[in-house]
């Protein structure tokens, strides 16, 4: 591309958008890559503020910034994916299903430290609903070396982004508390935990009562894992106190216990483990009357059949301390991690 006057430009083709803002009216492209520079055009042009234009100048060794972001995109589009079209040199990314979102950190950081591109994303081991945006990439000027997208290409080797469909369908609520079972108060956990399992289409098809006994909850652990259902909760019990058994009766089922223990408040009593692959969670008290907690974070992941290592729990403590604005913005918020 060659630099010129804007009063000298009749005739020649812009290599690059050029932006109209008019405050709380407009803000887009006004002439798009490509427009031929007419004679009415110029005063527009000088009145936003466009002395000098870029046109095209042929360099088989530069990339233009629009054939540039395609090959971003590439780095990134996965299945679920819908792709924008390009717009000032920009490509968006939005989704096509219900789903948990998940990103490449690393493969993400190689991009964004490269220079001269960039990759902007929505946090990840998130729920996503359908049409949400995802990402948006761009290089930043106008032009770009050939092999320098070349070189970026060939550092990543699998989609940095991925959306994973819900799967998990059915689940197992098991109440402990002896003054629950014995009817001294009423259970106010379950309704919690069944309203929040609908927001991903969960059914509970099993739920019972037990005392604090942990020998009576690894029975029913156990009962519930036998009628082939996707995830067991157990409700209570997950403190240190003597009378809490939630934890060992978790173990006695021969589960696999990945952390007793979160770094995220509300929620640090929480308890994740896995027998064989169904996942086998003890919620602390708190998931029943705070808005948002540990299992709002786990939840999308569970339900995607999405493995949670003891490392990725660990990781949650920058970020896991719930501020209790007086306006929710989960999942857009410092629990979010």
């Amino acid at each position: 591309m060659k630099q010129i006057k804007t009063v000298d430009a009749i005739g020649h083709v812009l290599c690059h958008d050029i932006t109209q803002i008019v405050k709380d009216q407009v803000k887009g492209p006004r002439f798009k890559k490509g427009h031929i520079i007419k004679k009415e055009d110029i005063e527009v042009l000088l009145n936003l503020g466009k002395e000098n234009l870029y046109v095209f100048e042929k360099n088989e060794n530069m990339m233009h910034e629009n054939d540039a972001v395609e090959v971003l995109c590439k780095l990134c589009f996965n299945d679920y994916m819908d792709k924008s079209d390009i717009s000032e040199g920009k490509i968006e990314l939005t989704s096509q299903i219900d789903g948990l979102f998940k990103v490449n950190r690393e493969e993400l950081l190689k991009v964004n430290r490269f220079g001269e591109m960039m990759i902007a994303t929505r946090r990840g081991n998130m729920p996503v609903k359908k049409g949400d945006k995802l990402a948006g990439m761009r290089i930043i000027p106008l032009v770009i070396e050939k092999n320098k997208m070349e070189e970026v290409s060939s550092l990543i080797n699998h989609p940095i982004l991925q959306i994973k469909p819900y799967k998990f369908k059915t689940a197992a609520i098991i109440t402990t508390g002896s003054e629950v079972y014995k009817g001294r108060i009423k259970d106010t956990f379950t309704p919690v935990i069944i309203d929040k399992l609908k927001e991903y289409d969960v059914e509970v098809v099993y739920h019972s009562l037990s005392l604090d006994d942990h020998q009576m909850t690894t029975s029913k652990i156990n009962e519930a894992l036998a009628q082939g259902v996707d995830m067991v909760i157990c409700t209570g019990g997950m403190s240190v106190d003597p009378d809490d058994k939630t934890p060992l009766a978790i173990k006695n089922s021969g589960a696999k216990i990945v952390s007793y223990g979160a770094p995220v408040l509300p929620g640090a009593m929480f308890l994740l483990s896995y027998k064989n692959k169904t996942p086998i969670l003890g919620l602390p008290g708190c998931v029943m009357y705070s808005k948002r907690t540990i299992f709002d974070i786990v939840l999308p992941r569970i339900v995607a059949d999405d493995p949670i290592t003891s490392d990725e729990l660990a990781s949650l403590g920058e970020g896991g301390l719930c501020l209790n604005c007086p306006v929710c913005t989960f999942p857009h918020c410092g629990l979010s991690r």
